[in-house]
């Protein structure tokens, strides 16, 4: 397996709107890799430190998941 690098300079990151400001936050970006859609989040705190990278499916089922409540009240 070998992995595709990505041009975090080139990405445009954003903070949810319900962040306000509060600074623990994690900012989110899309690109492309391969051709396939992926989506970029890492600590707004630390925009130099690593990135994770999930198919827009995957963040979706994340996403879905955690405003369900299924994660609990942490």
């Amino acid at each position: 397996m070998s992995a595709t690098p990505i041009n975090r300079t080139a990405a445009n990151w954003f903070k949810s709107s319900y962040s306000n400001g509060q600074g623990a936050c994690v900012e989110i970006s899309t690109d492309y890799v391969s051709s396939h859609a992926t989506l970029l989040v890492r600590d707004s705190k630390d925009p130099d430190g690593p990135a994770l990278s999930f198919s827009p499916s995957a963040w979706g089922a994340f996403a879905e998941a955690a405003g369900n409540g299924t994660f609990g009240d942490a």
